[in-house]
């Protein structure tokens, strides 16, 4: 027990020890790399540059900027995309629900609704596929690349500062060959560490600078065409929709007219009752004896009513003759009202009348029946 709670305590110093060594050595190295730029800054130590690979640093942080911020309003349009999808949806779900099921077209209406509410929860998951998805991959390769970049200008400071002290141990007066031999083995090492990430950078960086325009394309183009069928098959809704709401307006047009002619009948006064068949036949045979000493007389200018007749009405509605004694009258046509021959035989509310048109035609008085007063009006 003893010897094995020894040996513990040895791999955890252990442990230890080696943790506190490699921090240590980065200490060191950060130390050193700080005291270099400073003397680069200076002037008192020449700095290696590569100039077309600092350009090429700048558009990869150029790119970078610009894929993200297109990742970020893209993820913006999408959460658009969705709060519209809400929106629409509510509105559908309320007209639904208002429509009631006798009007036209319900179940079209319904139909709609859900068509709409589908298209929406498609249009976006295709956006999604087609844009999101591929430009997260696209974005995804920036961590890595901009992690070997910073690596790379450590690497190069290393490189620098372990030339510099190769140099000013070969300069010294008193050669140490030893430290000269050591000098130039981390030497050979900091430029080939130095080397191998610059090399693969050197060609990395401008395929993924060209990179961006694919994505560009890729991206847009697949959002224009996800788009252009998602309001192509909304339009097509949009016009079935619109074709609902304009004959359920001639719907409701027809059972306004209905309900206003209804009422208007309802209005309409009853036909008066009138003189036994009878009755009227000897009325309308006096008066028409009278009439044709009348019209042997003379007849009527423009101005004038003709003679026999006592004045003019105009018909308010249509009356259909139920009897062979009454005289049958459409709206707006004008009778010629004649006297009775037995004027105490006349029933209330109902005249003895030709229509004027006859009159015209015929210069006689003969086509005669009777028709309710209340259906008229004097003229």
């Amino acid at each position: 027990m003893a010897e094995t709670e020894k040996g513990e305590k040895g791999e955890k110093v252990k442990g230890v020890n080696v943790s506190a060594g490699k921090l240590a050595i980065n200490m060191q190295k950060r130390l050193t790399r700080a005291q270099e730029k400073v003397m680069q800054k200076l002037g008192k130590a020449d700095e290696t540059r590569d100039t077309t690979f600092d350009e090429g640093v700048a558009n990869f942080n150029r790119q970078m900027v610009e894929g993200a911020k297109l990742q970020k309003d893209l993820k913006a349009y999408l959460l658009a995309v969705k709060t519209m999808h809400e929106a629409s949806k509510r509105l559908q779900d309320c007209l639904a629900e208002m429509y009631e099921p006798d009007w036209f077209g319900k179940e079209e209406v319904d139909s709609i609704a859900e068509d709409t509410d589908m298209l929406w929860i498609d249009f976006h998951q295709k956006l999604v596929d087609s844009a999101i998805i591929n430009l997260d991959s696209y974005m995804a390769q920036f961590p890595d690349v901009k992690t070997r970049i910073a690596k790379r200008d450590r690497k190069l400071v290393d490189f620098d500062s372990a030339r510099h002290h190769m140099a000013s141990l070969q300069k010294g007066k008193k050669k140490d060959e030893v430290k000269i031999a050591k000098a130039e083995e981390e030497l050979g090492r900091a430029q080939k560490v130095f080397e191998e990430l610059n090399v693969d950078l050197q060609e990395e960086l401008p395929t993924l600078w060209n990179s961006r325009i694919g994505i560009y394309v890729t991206t847009f183009q697949s959002m224009a065409g996800v788009t252009e069928k998602f309001h192509k098959e909304m339009g097509k809704l949009s016009h079935n929709l619109n074709d609902v709401m304009g004959k359920l307006e001639d719907q409701r047009n027809v059972n306004e007219a209905a309900s206003n002619h209804n009422t208007e009948s309802d209005t309409i006064p009853k036909s008066p009752p009138k003189l036994d068949s009878s009755a009227a036949a000897e009325d309308l045979d006096s008066s028409a004896a009278a009439e044709d000493n009348a019209v042997t007389n003379g007849s009527s200018d423009s101005g004038e009513l003709p003679p026999g007749v006592l004045y003019k009405v105009k018909a308010l509605h249509d009356y259909a003759a139920t009897d062979g004694d009454e005289l049958e009258m459409k709206s707006g046509e004008v009778v010629l009202v004649l006297p009775f021959d037995a004027p105490d035989e006349q029933d209330d509310g109902w005249l003895l009348g030709v229509k004027e048109s006859h009159w015209l035609a015929n210069k006689n008085l003969s086509a005669r029946g009777v028709f309710p007063e209340n259906f008229t009006q004097r003229c």
